[in-house]
């Protein structure tokens, strides 16, 4: 007689001690040029879950420096360690849902695989989630026994409590450390949120807890935050605005797409580079202001393609050839967007002559053209 029960279908193989059979436990690892530490992670993992069935699915953005690679000789000699080997795509949040929707494990986690995650509050996690008292399980560095430790900067460390005190304050999340990647959480309830969930940006973790508009039952533990062992941080200034982006459309209930106002907030520091511009070429050189005007408008559509493709489509960066094809593109398509801010700014104005009003008619039809065609064209998916 053949039973189902899990204490049954599980067993300890007596050559390594590990844990077979389904696993109860997937923990994703995104990852981006972390050769040198995955295998570590692997190891802490092996100790940190003993008598747990785990699996690790690493969700690499096609690293340069073979990370794949590295995992899928790892998961020739361990069955529990998988490798998403994701090409043409990137992004943290994207890969780690993704990870998640590829487990059928009963509970997923997420961590960083650069060490900077402590992996013996794993089992903690598991265990508060086993209670059925929690969805979600968080670790923090706020709450009494948490430290931010060495591992982040000065600059970095303050960036960070800002961002928690905005998106408690305009989100209504009631998380010490709203900023944390760390955490665990019940698939099942993580398959219902992901439609509502942003595939860009670097915080998932705030994603869910705020699409789930309170309705999850969070548990926090304390955590030190651990200096990076190797490699180098991905985070970069830039992700600032890609928070801001995250935390306005969950404000507008994600009926405005994160991209979409990432590439409006880009739009924004164009007109202050334009102004800048035309500032030098009329005080400086002395050029005619037409000239100066037309030279200007070229710097800041310049300035907004680099931001854009360094921000708003990373997952979708042109390099090399495909970049100059790109830039020039962008230059075209928002020649056309000039045109069409002008068309309908003078229609509007002509039929009511409310001179802001007409001027944020034509900025808003200008910004959606561009966004769509460029969208469609300039950064196209391949």
């Amino acid at each position: 007689m053949v039973s189902n029960t899990n204490s049954e279908q599980t067993e300890i193989s007596k050559s390594d001690a590990r844990v077979t059979g389904p696993a109860e436990l997937t923990v994703v690892l995104p990852t981006y040029n972390e050769s040198k530490n995955v295998p570590i992670v692997v190891e802490l993992l092996d100790k940190a879950l003993a008598g747990v069935a785990w699996e690790v699915i690493v969700v690499d953005d096609n690293s340069p420096d073979g990370t794949s690679q590295v995992t899928a000789d790892i998961a020739q000699e361990d069955p529990r360690v998988r490798i998403i080997q994701r090409i043409g795509r990137r992004g943290l949040s994207g890969a780690c849902i993704e990870g998640m929707l590829a487990s059928s494990s009963k509970y997923v986690a997420v961590m960083d695989a650069d060490l900077q995650h402590d992996e013996s509050l794993l089992p903690k996690m598991l265990e508060a989630l086993r209670s059925q008292n929690f969805d979600i399980c968080v670790a923090s560095r706020h709450v009494e026994g948490g430290d931010v430790g060495t591992g982040l900067s000065s600059v970095r460390a303050w960036g960070s409590n800002l961002a928690n005190n905005l998106a408690r304050k305009f989100l209504k999340v009631e998380l010490s450390d709203p900023m944390s990647g760390f955490f665990m959480l019940r698939r099942d309830r993580f398959v219902e949120l992901a439609p509502r969930l942003s595939s860009q940006g670097f915080k998932i973790m705030l994603d869910i807890v705020a699409s789930g508009k309170g309705a999850l039952r969070v548990k926090e533990l304390p955590f030190v935050f651990r200096e990076r062992q190797h490699g180098e941080s991905k985070l970069d200034t830039l992700v600032t605005m890609d928070y801001l982006g995250l935390l306005v459309s969950k404000l507008f209930n994600d009926t405005i797409s994160v991209r979409f106002l990432m590439y409006s907030m880009v739009g924004g520091t164009g007109v202050v580079v334009h102004l800048i511009a035309l500032k030098i070429l009329l005080a400086i050189f002395g050029l005619q202001f037409g000239i100066a005007q037309l030279i200007a408008t070229f710097v800041a559509m310049s300035s907004n393609f680099f931001l854009n493709n360094r921000l708003t489509y990373r997952d979708r960066r042109l390099k090399g050839l495909a970049w100059v094809k790109g830039l020039f593109t962008f230059y075209v398509i928002c020649s056309f967007g000039i045109l069409a801010n002008v068309g309908v700014a003078e229609l509007i104005y002509t039929n009511k002559p409310i001179w802001w009003f007409a001027g944020a008619a034509g900025a808003i039809m200008g910004a959606v053209w561009n966004y769509i065609v460029s969208n469609a064209l300039t950064w196209r998916k391949g």
